[in-house]
């Protein structure tokens, strides 16, 4: 266990952001107020690494200011009284109570926390048990969850507003068969932290509109809690990171919607995707990019078509390509280099949570530092952050392809990331 334990461990290269900071970043825009229960350390790591959006937008996201006192002692009654006392002044649409690694080792019951506020507000509360050692994804992944949980309404609740929308003379997207209607998509996993703010996000949008689709919501940038409230309407989910997975499976599970995963990157992969989005809607049925056959695997000669990233060579069929990043992003960038690109040696190596059913055989998903800049040192082209480029021998420096990652550097290469998806 020790040994597994060890293996684990960064002495070199960065960790991502924390589970804390994924649910800070995906409720960001949504109206809500998030605190989280540390003594201020998190917050200022999220506020001035991990979120791009602080000081062009305004968020209610605060620190719970936690003394040694009070962690010793587990004094939960002032935490309470200072959250109902904010939200009394603020009025936010939802609170969220998240955890860091302090109150894990106090055993915060943030479940029981949530019911107190929820009581003594009467705003809809929810507590996430993060705590530190989890990366965004886990974080993110359970907000979203959770405001399609507690807001979407039901299958019933959804027929009659329809009806009163309908009765208002507003329009909502119809689905298949309704004599070529636009099809109605949400967007999962859309956050900063993988998106960033270089239009990547604007990209997908336009990806769907080119494509004759309707954007229902983007869960959670430029989107409301309102418009993320009739995500019941859509035909299809789109799951754009492994973030939106856990809320995909919530509104599956609570509307019957199919959703298909993956990243519209490059001109082929995207046209796949754009086709997938038509079959789930037309099936029911929920579709991958990944695991099915490669359309135009090995094709050279598009290079006009391949993925948005300057620095990439020209000809990828005799190279040993590694990409390092988030599962689906990485896995549509893989998509991409084969279809567009002619790649046919492609591993994707996952620094996150991710899952076999989106992996390819030689897929590294358990971190392990030493294995890492190993299967670097062995590629012949290197597709990550610029912060791995510190254990990328001297002589393979020309074939690092630099792909920042805001959860990876923060802001140290914002000014270099450029938007990486296909928008027709």
């Amino acid at each position: 266990m020790g040994v597994l334990l060890l293996k684990r461990i960064n002495r070199i290269l960065p960790v991502y952001a924390a589970d804390i900071s994924g649910v800070c970043s995906a409720l960001y825009e949504l109206g809500g107020m998030t605190v989280m229960h540390d003594a201020s350390g998190c917050n200022s790591t999220y506020t001035t690494h991990d979120e791009p959006r602080w000081y062009s937008m305004d968020s209610m996201v605060y620190i719970s200011a936690l003394s040694e006192l009070e962690a010793v002692m587990g004094d939960d009654d002032k935490l309470v009284r200072d959250i109902v006392d904010a939200a009394r002044n603020l009025h936010p649409r939802f609170i969220c109570l998240g955890g860091t690694p302090i109150p894990m080792m106090m055993g915060t019951d943030f479940k029981g926390l949530a019911r107190m506020i929820e009581k003594e507000t009467g705003i809809p509360t929810f507590g996430i048990a993060t705590n530190g050692m989890h990366s965004y994804v886990r974080g993110a992944g359970e907000a979203l969850r959770r405001i399609a949980e507690r807001f979407c309404p039901t299958a019933d609740e959804l027929e009659e507003i329809k009806a009163g929308m309908g009765q208002m003379g507003k329009g909502f997207p119809e689905g298949p068969g309704s004599g070529g209607a636009r099809l109605g998509v949400n967007i999962l996993g859309a956050t900063p932290l993988d998106f960033s703010l270089t239009g990547n996000v604007s990209g997908i949008r336009k990806f769907l509109s080119c494509h004759g689709m309707e954007t229902v919501g983007c869960w959670a940038m430029k989107s409301s809690l309102d418009d993320m409230r009739l995500a019941g309407l859509a035909d299809v989910n789109l799951v754009v990171s492994a973030a939106g997975l856990p809320a995909a499976m919530e509104l599956e599970k609570k509307y019957g919607t199919p959703y298909v995963t993956g990243t519209p990157i490059g001109r082929r992969t995207a046209l796949r995707l754009a086709g997938l989005l038509r079959l789930g809607a037309g099936t029911g049925k929920n579709q991958s990019l990944f695991g099915g056959e490669a359309s135009g695997e090995g094709v050279s000669g598009l290079h006009h078509a391949g993925p948005c990233i300057p620095g990439l060579p020209d000809d990828l069929s005799r190279e040993r390509v590694l990409i390092v990043g988030e599962q689906v992003i990485a896995g549509s960038l893989r998509c991409s280099l084969r279809e567009d690109l002619g790649a046919r040696d492609v591993t994707v190596l996952c620094p996150v949570e991710g899952s076999e059913s989106m992996a390819e055989e030689g897929d590294m998903l358990v971190w392990d530092e030493d294995e890492a800049i190993s299967r670097i040192g062995r590629s012949t082209v290197v597709i990550a952050d610029p912060l791995y480029r510190q254990v990328c021998p001297k002589d393979k420096q020309a074939a690092f392809v630099d792909f920042p990652h805001e959860a990876c550097s923060g802001r140290m290469y914002h000014s270099a990331m450029r938007p990486f998806v296909c928008g027709s």
